[in-house]
């Protein structure tokens, strides 16, 4: 072995450097261990019984919840503590440790995950002078529709149309955007170019300023370890954040946009004898809202009972009095400045009434909503605001707040006070002083906080914002005003949130597929390969340490499909060693010694090897660059294994083979095979080629049954693809997927889909209600009809919306939910559908410049689509008879991609044996070196394909229901490789080259 002494040193330097890297992780463990037992210890458990009183259940909620806040105040206080000394020679501190350890992905550990999109449109809309123009909503229009099919930014398509319509049109973008953008340098004699250049640096400042800012909320939210990160391309900012307890108050964090207003309060008293009118004049037309159509001919004989704010009851006609069915007018037991109150569910249907009957209610008005429900119920207060200026803007807005916190009041209610800066401050002694005895309403993002009357002038810039808060919002409301606004909108368009039960379950699952599949893997080669197996075993280990190590240098996220990934990198780093050792076993049986036959036989085994394993990292490459989450962690996880498993196969294994021949006296003899193992599939005689025109056949009525079950049958798209909100939720008992569907139809108006996810008393609860509409609001709506409509599937009669929703400690209800709105389900698609596309074309090149003749990499690129168009008809056709979920998501594609990049291996060892068979025997017809090829490699085939398929057997049984679809497709997509190399690559490859020669001779039958 040359450069035995270089290689050694490279493989120690590497392995100290990989041990390194995973030492943080072993003591950032030992410290959260002991917290865990400080946490609970006797005194927290004699704590709990004791404020329990007796009552169990209220004991096990006390115990997690003081031995939660016990382990948080114990490593909080030994953040900046050395608990690693390092040789003597540097010492970290637990947030060192922490920082650097090998970090666990959301599905393992439980937590949230947002894809937040900014909205560059109001950015544009927001520097026109009018942003209603006819003219500039058209353009606009048309490059939200071009945005719709190419995924890109907003501002790229909008460049576009501008371009395009210049071609047929005059278009003077100055005349829409000099006012605003007049400190840009834009002039009416600006050029279009220099206007789009001057909106693009605002867009670009604005994404950038937004990410600053949710930066800053996240860091002040106090959340450990959270990743947040620029998705430039898109516009989006993907944020990750372990360990989070209650996912609507990050919510309401990120998507606030922290737009404070002052507005001068109204005069309810006032403006309800034009409420009046309008009621009348909307019940003469009929009243069209959210929830139906209403007119005075359907209605006539309905009445309904509703609670007015004086908490009488008022029997009415709904057609006769639709606003006032909904809004109950204040009577005067309410603040001065409220109209009316509404129930939660009623809002929007108010809304659209005042908005038809405008023209009639005072036209130097508006209304908006209260922040918060009165305490108790469910009802809203609609609050009148005045304008006072011809402009209709607030009497101070603006980014005005230099700093903010949360604070108590004398009652000690909590609240938020807030110091305004210089010029602010100014501008709010002026108006207090001038509305004195008025009340000045505190609105933030469109809702009204409070209205407090003005007692006298306020200097120093001091105010304050109350509103019945608990502690935890008054922190958040003082982290969003101090963090500054959003200067663009930014929306939640994809949200995935994971209990820890179901992570801790995930490990659980994970580790067990993994064990048994490593215990399986190393039986399997001690038992065909012998001596030569243990070689492979130790190759194996120090290729996990090495992978391990990397992921953890990086700081790579491990996810469950990243354990996926680790598990299928095994059965690649046996197929290395497979293919060396079938090359040593040919080598030995033509008469060479152990030492010489080992030598040649990597010689022989290497190009094999790297051609092998580059086409499959082409493929993790391109999931890695168009995946994202999960999927993009199985991506890195199996392209560092790759690189890992190739230097462990080719240079590790061979290490120990050189150790074992220098220690010969001492070990036992190294042998490739036994009894059993000798002679199998040694010299196979099978004429693969003869029979190309039957497999041709054979392959045409699989893809006529995969078409036919695609196109028939279909595919059942995960919200990944169609959008939508998809909810797990465990129960205490056994449920029936189809009564829950039915009861949940009562709510949802249309039925959800519901599925058994795992044992039957879990189900995935699939629904598109509202789902455009991403607000706090709407997912408390549709959490409570969730449960409404499975309440009486529990045991448990006491199940509250604070249990259902809490995916963080209780057991039962939400264990983990997913959100996409159609906008990101359309994206995913298409990166999708960019990725495999890439994926073969790449493959594609790499074969035909590898093997010199464009008909391999035809070949190649039709066994690939054959495998890729078998795994989804498997799904289409084996959906709804497994006992398991069989969606296609993320996970899938990327399945589909594994398959390619592994299937391509199959068909790269046979052509390379094919080549190395024409660079021997030249004059040989070629028909018969390709038999002779897929022959030869026909034991390499059944071992790496045999020892791949057991490990993700294990997997998929035992890696939980999770993984189960996402294994099974790489299961059968495998198995269809293996199939394809022999009986699609290679017979189109026999065709394509023999073509036009005589030289598709008869083979005789053998």
């Amino acid at each position: 072995m040359q450069n035995k002494g270089a290689i050694r040193v490279v493989a120690i330097i590497f392995a100290l450097v990989c041990l390194y890297q995973l030492s943080f992780t072993y003591f950032s463990k030992k410290v959260e261990s002991r917290a865990k037992a400080y946490a609970t210890n006797t005194y927290t458990r004699n704590l709990a019984k004791q404020l329990a009183n007796g009552d169990a259940l209220r004991e096990q909620e006390l115990l997690d919840s003081i031995s939660t806040t016990r382990e948080n105040n114990y490593l909080d206080s030994i953040q900046d503590r050395a608990v690693y000394n390092f040789l003597f020679m540097r010492k970290f501190t637990y947030r060192e440790c922490k920082s650097r350890e090998l970090n666990l992905g959301l599905d393992l550990k439980g937590g949230m995950n947002v894809m937040m999109e900014v909205s560059t449109i109001d950015v544009v809309r927001n520097l026109a002078t009018n942003p209603n123009d006819p003219n500039l909503i058209k353009l606009i229009d048309a490059a939200v529709e071009l945005q719709k099919k190419g995924g890109k930014n907003f501002i790229t398509y909008f460049k576009q149309v501008i371009e395009e319509q210049s071609k047929t049109s005059k278009i003077d973008l100055s005349a829409f955007f000099r006012v605003k953008l007049k400190e840009k340098g834009i002039t009416a004699t600006s050029s279009n170019a220099d206007v789009l250049n001057a909106i693009d640096k605002e867009c670009t400042d604005s994404y950038d300023r937004t990410f600053q800012v949710l930066s800053k909320r996240i860091d002040k939210f106090g959340v450990a370890n959270p990743t947040i990160q620029k998705l430039s391309a898109t516009e989006r900012i993907q944020i990750e954040l372990p360990g989070i307890k209650d996912p609507q108050r990050v919510s309401r964090l990120l998507e606030g946009s922290a737009q404070l207003e002052f507005w001068l309060a109204g005069n309810a008293s006032k403006v309800l004898p034009a409420l009046v009118n309008a009621d009348k004049w909307l019940a003469s037309i009929g009243t069209e809202t959210e929830t139906g159509t209403a007119t005075i001919a359907e209605n006539a004989t309905m009445t309904e009972s509703v609670t007015t704010a004086t908490g009488k009851k008022d029997t009415s006609l709904a057609a006769t009095n639709p606003l006032f069915n909904k809004l109950h007018p204040n009577n005067g037991n309410l603040h001065p400045s409220i109209v009316g109150v509404a129930a939660a569910q009623d809002r929007t249907d108010v809304n659209i009434m005042l908005k038809k009957a405008v023209k009639i209610l005072p036209q130097d008005v508006m209304f908006l909503w209260s922040a918060k429900p009165i305490k108790g119920t469910n009802q809203y207060e609609l609050y009148v605001l005045n304008y006072t200026n011809k402009s209709k803007t607030a009497l101070l807005d603006g980014d005005v707040i230099s700093d903010a916190k949360n604070d108590f009041k004398q009652t000690g209610e909590p609240c938020v006070t807030m110091v305004m800066k210089d010029e602010a401050a100014r501008k709010w002694a002026k108006i207090t002083g001038s509305n004195v005895g008025n009340n000045i309403a505190i609105v933030l993002d469109s809702v009204v906080y409070s209205a407090p009357t003005v007692n006298g002038e306020i200097s120093g810039g001091r105010s304050e914002i109350s509103g019945s808060f608990t502690v935890d919002e008054a922190k958040d409301l003082a982290n969003i005003l101090k963090s500054g606004k959003l200067t663009a909108p930014a929306n939640i368009v994809q949200e995935s949130i994971v209990g820890p039960s179901l992570g801790a379950e995930s490990i659980h699952a994970g580790m067990i597929s993994f064990i048994v599949a490593f215990l399986l893997v190393f039986i399997y080669m001690i038992f065909f390969y012998n001596m030569a197996g243990i070689s492979a075993c130790i190759a194996l280990l120090v290729n996990l340490f090495f992978l391990f190590g990397v992921l953890a240098s990086i700081g790579a996220v491990l996810t469950l499909p990243g354990i996926a990934g680790i598990v299928l990198t095994m059965g690649m780093a046996i197929d290395a060693n497979v293919i060396i050792y079938e090359r040593i076993k040919e080598e030995l049986f033509a008469g060479k010694n152990v030492s010489t036959a080992i030598t040649d036989g990597y010689k022989a085994a290497y190009s094999a090897i790297i051609d092998g394993n580059v086409t499959t990292l082409i493929t993790g490459i391109v999931l890695a660059y168009f995946g994202s989450g999960p999927v993009q962690g199985f991506a890195v996880t199996l392209s560092i294994g790759i690189l890992t498993s190739l230097f462990s196969s080719i240079f590790i294994s061979r290490l120990v083979f050189e150790f074992m021949l220098s220690r010969k006296k001492f070990l036992p003899h190294i042998t490739f095979y036994n009894g059993l193992t000798k002679n199998f599939l040694k010299s196979p005689k099978l004429n693969f080629v003869g029979g190309h025109k039957i497999q041709y056949i054979i392959t045409g009525v699989m893809v006529l049954i995969a078409l036919g079950s695609i196109t028939f049958k279909g595919l059942d798209y995960g919200v990944d693809f169609s959008g939508g909100r998809t909810y797990v939720v465990r129960f205490d008992q056994d449920v029936n997927p189809t009564e829950i569907r039915s009861a949940l139809q009562k709510e949802f108006g249309d039925a959800p889909e519901v599925k058994t996810f795992g044992p039957n008393y879990q189900v995935k609860i699939t629904t598109k209600y509202k789902v455009n509409e991403d607000n706090e609001a709407v997912k408390k709506e549709v959490i409570q009809k969730l449960l409404n409509g499975t309440k009486s599937f529990f045991k448990d009669n006491n199940m509250t919306i604070e249990k259902f929703e809490s995916t963080m400690k209780s057991p039962l209800g939400i264990i983990s939910s997913e959100i996409v709105g159609p906008t990101m389900a359309d994206d995913i698609k298409r990166s999708a559908v960019i990725a495999v596309v890439i994926a073969l074309f790449l493959i594609f090149i790499y074969i035909g410049l590898r093997f010199r003749k464009w008909q391999y990499g035809l070949a190649g690129l039709a066994s690939l689509t054959f495998d890729a168009l078998m795994t989804i008809g498997l799904f289409s056709l084996f959906s709804g008879i497994l006992p398991f979920s069989l969606e296609v998501s993320q996970d899938f594609v990327a399945a589909v991609l594994t398959v390619i990049g592994y299937s391509i291996n199959d068909t790269v060892i046979v052509f390379d044996r094919v080549r190395e068979n024409v660079r021997n025997n030249p004059k040989q017809p070629y028909g018969r070196v390709m038999n002779d090829a897929m022959n030869q490699t026909l034991s390499r085939t059944f071992n790496t394909l045999a020892s791949t398929l057991l490990v993700l057997l294990i997997v998929l049984i035992f890696g939980g229901e999770v993984l189960r679809g996402f294994m099974f497709a790489l299961f059968m997509g495998i198995a269809s490789g293996a199939f394809s190399s022999l009986f699609v690559a290679c017979p189109i490859a026999y065709s394509l080259i023999t073509r036009t020669k005589k030289e598709r001779i008869k083979l005789e039958k053998k």
